[in-house]
């Protein structure tokens, strides 16, 4: 994989913006269409499984599109490497979102279901489908051979990678361990949260070009999170024409007003109906394999 250069330097203030209490809105597509507009730069967030969010996006999208609004769709569930097969897809086959979803080699750990929509939108509107994320290999490779494995020297400089504040650090780590139930060796997390920052980078890149036109990032809470998420990355003329959305389960910890407080707007919806995550986890610790698998 060739290094990847920054769009635009020196603009990125390396620090953490003061945080305000966020607004706290409806589940109702009138709602967050409402908290969406006049935003060049949309970070909608997510629990991955869970539908009832899902829905409600897609809902907000659609009639925000019928309206006028015509912004690119970027996917933390494509990775950046698969745009070239994005392309091909649409000439090949256009309106066919599970081609497209086929071709861009979508990972089995993510449920289609719950996308598709979002994809046939694009295609119905034409609309940019934009490919965000950082491959699982390649955050393998910055998590286990640090940041040059994937950024090039400008890049390092750019974003003051080797020098990175220890509070932020240490929330990505805290983060990470959270996310894995204690479960993992504190040792693993410093490996685990640079790779966490760098899919947060590489989405941050990914959207850049097109915040002319508009963008909306679907992604997960974690990555929307305007302290430690894509935000951070985000360049100083960018962030004030961001609106980071955290679509938070009821009762869950995230949801609470300390927490809350990562996200500009939040939304609470119902739990999802799940098994044990930490079981799970321990699981698959124990067997050596991902979750999921």
């Amino acid at each position: 994989m060739p290094a990847m250069a920054v769009a635009v330097l020196g603009l990125l203030a390396i620090a953490v913006p003061c945080i305000a209490a966020p607004v706290e809105i409806q589940p109702k597509p009138a709602a967050l269409m409402q908290a969406i507009d006049g935003y060049a730069i949309v970070l909608l967030g997510e629990v991955h499984d869970n539908a009832s969010q899902h829905a409600l996006r897609a809902a907000t999208l659609r009639q925000w599109v019928a309206q006028g609004a015509r912004p690119a769709l970027a996917f933390e569930q494509f990775d950046r490497e698969r745009q070239p097969d994005i392309e091909r897809a649409r000439r090949d086959r256009p309106g066919d979102a599970d081609f497209l979803i086929a071709q861009a080699k979508g990972r089995d750990e993510w449920d289609w279901n719950f996308y598709r929509p979002f994809v046939a939108l694009a295609l119905e509107y034409d609309l940019p489908i934009v490919a965000a994320n950082l491959s699982r290999r390649d955050a393998m490779r910055v998590a286990n051979d640090g940041w040059s494995a994937v950024f090039d020297a400008t890049t390092l400089k750019a974003l003051d990678l080797d020098a990175l504040p220890a509070d932020f650090q240490r929330k990505h780590e805290d983060v990470i361990a959270a996310g894995h139930c204690n479960l993992l060796p504190r040792n693993a997390l410093p490996a685990q949260a640079r790779a966490q920052m760098a899919r947060d980078i590489v989405m941050a890149q990914s959207i850049r070009p097109y915040v002319g036109r508009g963008v909306v990032l679907l992604a997960g809470d974690g990555h929307v999170r305007r302290d430690i998420g894509v935000p951070f990355w985000l360049t100083t003329d960018e962030r004030p024409r961001a609106v980071s959305i955290g679509l938070l389960e009821r009762d869950d910890d995230a949801s609470s007003v300390k927490a809350a407080t990562q996200f500009d707007v939040v939304v609470i919806t119902e739990r999802a109906e799940r098994t044990d995550p930490c079981a799970e986890l321990a699981r698959h610790l124990k067997a050596g394999t991902r979750p999921g698998k």
